[in-house]
């Protein structure tokens, strides 16, 4: 396809380039509402034109490790857990940011938590965790880099914030554990590294799919269940949702809560609630508002890490 070069209308260039995934070379005839932006953030915008959508990777994307993740995507083996790319090779660039071309799937209705597939993300972590690793070399998969980056930009954000030094001081519980790699041990499975219900789409047959591999490669699968965990510990995910996803994921072979869950969950589970109480406070005082109820769960989950740690049944969880 033809190589697109932008430094300014990110928005505007990606809109082409979806719209030349469906349409070609012949003119478009769809209805304006077709072209819709689904996220206009720096670490990815991506704008639909009906079946198809464009994304733009954040700056600084590195071309080789992002090139192992998009064709990882694309892999027979994992064709029934993560949403492939549409074929072909992309040269798009815009802003200096690769392109990537998708087949838009339906997300999870977050107006609609009840509904919310937990089983089948569960499920879905468990194939992919299971799935052995292509031959050659793959990257690291990102969670605990994220939740670094997230306390560095607290930092720079809210040096003197209330709130700034509680979340230092469960962030170095995870620090002292992490090691001197960063990792707290890495596992050579294929795992997601950010995962989310905002990461599960339906494709064209409806079933669930995972999608967005920027953070995917090899590591401690205990951090794809980070989040959910993080969640049931400080008291936002009740129990039984959280035993239905903790349940399914055993249930099909997964592999991050042998021998005993939250020996290997409590340290992610610890990481993402710091991630989740520092970008709370970063983006609450960049938008000149206060923390909402979640975001002030999380601080306060985080005021307990120190003495009681997040495993469920500690001060941390009640």
């Amino acid at each position: 396809m033809e190589r697109v070069e932008s430094d300014g209308d990110v928005l505007g260039a990606l809109a082409l380039i979806a719209r030349g995934a469906v349409h070609g070379g012949a003119a478009c005839g769809c209805d304006p509402g077709v072209v819709r932006v689904l996220a206009d953030r720096e670490d990815g915008a991506v704008v639909r034109h009906g079946g198809i959508v464009a994304k733009a990777h954040a700056p600084g994307t590195e071309d080789a490790p992002h090139a192992v993740r998009v064709a990882l995507a694309g892999d027979p083996a994992l064709a029934g857990v993560l949403l492939p790319p549409v074929p072909g090779p992309r040269t798009e660039r815009v802003a200096g940011r690769p392109v990537t071309v998708w087949p838009y799937g339906p997300p999870v209705d977050p107006g609609d938590p009840d509904a919310a597939p937990w089983e089948e993300a569960a499920r879905l972590l468990a194939l992919l965790h299971r799935t052995p690793p292509p031959p050659g070399p793959l990257p690291a998969m990102r969670a605990p880099v994220k939740a670094a980056l997230a306390v560095g930009r607290m930092l720079r954000a809210v040096p003197d914030h209330p709130a700034t030094a509680t979340v230092l001081a469960a962030w170095r519980t995870v620090t002292e554990e992490l090691g001197e790699d960063g990792t707290g041990g890495t596992r050579a499975y294929l795992c997601h590294g950010d995962f989310h219900l905002g990461q599960l789409v339906r494709d064209f047959h409806g079933a669930w799919r995972l999608i967005d591999v920027d953070d995917a490669g090899l590591g401690d699968p205990a951090w794809d269940l980070a989040r959910p965990a993080a969640w049931f510990a400080a008291g936002l995910l009740p129990a039984e949702v959280w035993a239905r996803f903790l349940g399914a994921y055993d249930a099909a072979g997964g592999p991050a809560t042998e021998p005993d869950p939250w020996a290997r969950l409590d340290l992610p589970a610890r990481a993402l609630t710091v991630q989740t109480a520092a970008l709370a406070l970063a983006k609450s005082t960049a938008e000149g508002r206060g923390l909402d109820e979640v975001e002030g769960v999380m601080i306060d989950t985080c005021a307990r890490i120190p003495t009681a740690r997040t495993v469920p049944g500690s001060a941390a969880s009640s």
